[in-house]
């Protein structure tokens, strides 16, 4: 058909949708959100919601209208989602997952499962009030309310059973002495801060194969922690705590030397070689590492397990490299990745991978600091790292 014709019938159509036909007025406005209009009758369609108060009120209804009856869909097909994955869960393995996890999982879940409970029943509610207000509602669709509210005790029978099956592992979790202890993870070291809002350097070596990454300060406090980034070349890692219990740390107090340090410096380092944090100090021994890797440093820091990834600085609050363990035939010799292939790896992490900005500090306010209070400083801006 022509595009004049169509554009007759169209302003005929639109005409008769003035005399204000109901069915008329519904069509239009389905072919107008469902982008079946030509651009023309679009823009005749526009003008009409512009000049007519009441059609761009039916336009905004039926644009609602719509969208809760979508959304009500999606709700239908992840409650089949849930109840698929219930079905195939490993309660033992929930359990195991349960027993190496922080308390506030549990804690969490025992407290805030009833408000999920009725957020769920307030929002089927929501619904259902907009459908009566927007007149779709009415005696003969009747059954598809009955079968709402069924769908509602459903949700909340199986809120409360999931709650139950909670609280039991949290009573089984106090009663067993064993295994309320701190795991380990499978593979424990250090990392520390980049930033005040929660990313963090590390040693890819720590962190490889790991299923879930958690990071604990020097308060004992544990957050859970996802790898964005990686180049095990280097043997580097950047983690992001992605916890909503994470505070921002404030002001990174250190920042990251580029240029080569010098033979014979005074360094030292912090980490968790033990459950606590540790001081190490030494001097730089070697600007090549082993077997003349020119990738690292050579330090007579003793490292032990646990040290790997902890930062390296000099006397004045730079950090140098990032420790990256040792080699057993050198006794009493450590081995740090130099700062300059850290900040090459930071500059290397796609876009799309930081949810937040990373700025890293030029501001070093260790300098001037004695040792110890650099150290008091320092601690609470390094981590343990737990890869299970």
């Amino acid at each position: 058909m022509p595009a004049k014709a169509e554009k007759v019938i169209f302003s005929a159509e639109v005409k008769e949708c003035k005399e204000m036909s109901e069915n008329l007025i519904l069509e239009l406005i389905d072919r107008y959100l469902n982008g079946d209009m030509t651009a023309g009758e679009r823009a005749e369609f526009e003008t009409l919601r512009k000049n007519d108060a009441n059609v761009d009120s039916k336009v905004i209804e039926h644009k609602l209208f719509v969208g809760l009856i979508k959304q009500y869909g999606e709700r239908v097909e992840l409650e089949k989602r849930l109840d698929a994955i219930h079905s195939e869960i490993d309660v033992h393995t929930l359990k195991e997952e349960l027993m190496i996890h922080p308390n506030w999982i549990v804690s969490m879940w025992r407290h805030h499962h009833s408000k999920i409970s009725v957020a769920a029943s307030i929002a089927i509610f929501a619904i259902l009030s907009t459908l009566f207000f927007t007149g779709k509602l009415n005696n003969h669709n009747s059954n598809d309310v009955e079968l709402l509210s069924q769908k509602v005790d459903q949700l909340n029978n199986k809120t409360d059973k999931l709650a139950q099956k909670t609280d039991n592992l949290a009573n089984q979790r106090i009663t067993d002495k064993q295994k309320k202890l701190t795991n380990p993870g499978n593979f424990r070291g250090t990392g520390f801060a980049l930033s005040s809002n929660g990313y963090i350097a590390t040693d890819y070596h720590i962190i490889r194969d790991a299923d879930s990454v958690y990071v604990q300060n020097a308060a004992g406090e544990s957050f859970h922690a996802k790898v964005i980034y990686t180049e095990p070349k280097y043997d580097i890692a950047i983690l992001q705590i992605n916890d909503p219990a994470f505070k921002d740390l404030g002001n990174v107090p250190y920042n990251f030397k580029k240029p080569l340090s010098d033979l014979g410096e005074d360094v030292y380092t912090l980490g968790y070689p033990s459950g606590e944090e540790n001081y190490g100090p030494g001097s730089l021994t070697a600007r090549n590492g082993h077997s003349g890797d020119t990738t690292e440093y050579q330090v007579s820091i003793p490292v032990n397990p646990g040290n790997s990834g902890g930062p390296l600085l000099d006397s004045k609050g730079n950090v140098v490299g990032i420790i990256s363990g040792r080699q057993p035939e050198m006794a009493g010799a450590g081995f740090a990745k130099k700062s300059a292939y850290l900040l090459k790896a930071i500059q290397n992490i796609p876009s799309d991978s930081l949810s937040k900005d990373l700025t890293l500090s030029t501001k070093n306010t260790l300098a001037g600091l004695s040792r110890p209070q650099q150290v008091k400083k320092l601690k609470n801006y390094v981590f343990m790292v737990k890869a299970y």
